[in-house]
């Protein structure tokens, strides 16, 4: 006798038309693979069914620190409480300029020339010439080219809400509030077509369909992404204006809280 299939697994089926998906299985609010993706091409099958599904492909990395901790991740005893229907009380740069953190600095504030203590606000939003997702498709391929990764499917409306959806405790080390990180993504889903596609232990990527095509604009992101995730801008060498070089036609974000 064939057994129904329950309401997520019936949600499941519907991401694919002309691929299966790999083994997984729900584990709280997430759907994972078993195994890594072996196949890029489904990764781009998953976002071309978003729109039917409701359900977000992202790419999960290897990391041994998910061996030790199992699955807890993403279970009551491994995350926060979801937290999508907060996202909207958040002021974007009200938020980062919070997060601004001005002391870093081996010479006062001189690596964050031309700024100082004061968080400069929000960078513009660049015309947007790709279409996000299919950007994103591009960029998680290639990624699964790359190196390892399962993949997860979670029930949102867009990409930015995944980590309040899931509670995920990814950049617990700066802040509880996973409300506000979606928030940021929100805005940057906006203004530059950057889309949530890897989630890691303590780490986030973005697939970029619109970065900055120029310094002046760039360097007001790269204070954005300082504020952001700390350890990203201060686990590289040199200054604001140099990290803001590097995000010029940039079309892949990363930031980790490790």
């Amino acid at each position: 006798m064939t057994t129904a299939a329950t309401p997520e697994e019936s949600l499941v089926a519907e991401v694919l038309t002309d691929a299966e998906l790999p083994p997984g299985r729900w584990i709280g609010l997430m759907w994972v693979s078993d195994d890594p993706l072996a196949d890029p091409g489904r990764y781009r099958a998953c976002i071309a069914g978003f729109d039917r599904s409701g359900l977000w492909p992202v790419l999960i990395p290897h990391d041994p620190r998910f061996a030790a901790t199992g699955e807890d991740w993403l279970t009551d005893r491994g995350r926060l409480a979801p937290a999508v229907h907060h996202v909207g009380n958040f002021d974007v740069a009200a938020t980062l300029a919070r997060w601004w953190d001005p002391f870093c600095c081996p010479d006062g504030t001189g690596c964050l020339r031309p700024y100082s203590a004061g968080f400069p606000g929000l960078a513009k939003k660049s015309q947007l010439r790709v279409d996000p997702l299919a950007e994103a498709g591009n960029t998680g391929s290639i990624l699964v080219r790359r190196a390892p990764h399962r993949l997860g499917l979670v029930p949102v409306e867009r990409p930015a809400d995944v980590p309040a959806a899931l509670g995920w405790t990814g950049m617990i080390k700066s802040t509880d509030e996973v409300a506000a990180v979606s928030a940021v993504l929100r805005s940057w889903e906006d203004r530059f077509g950057a889309t949530l596609i890897v989630l890691g232990f303590d780490e986030l990527e973005l697939s970029v369909a619109a970065p900055p095509r120029n310094q002046n604009r760039s360097l007001v992101l790269a204070a954005e992404h300082r504020a952001f995730s700390l350890r990203s801008f201060s686990g590289q060498p040199g200054t604001l204006r140099e990290y803001a070089a590097g995000l010029v036609h940039r079309r892949h974000w990363r930031f980790s809280w490790d």
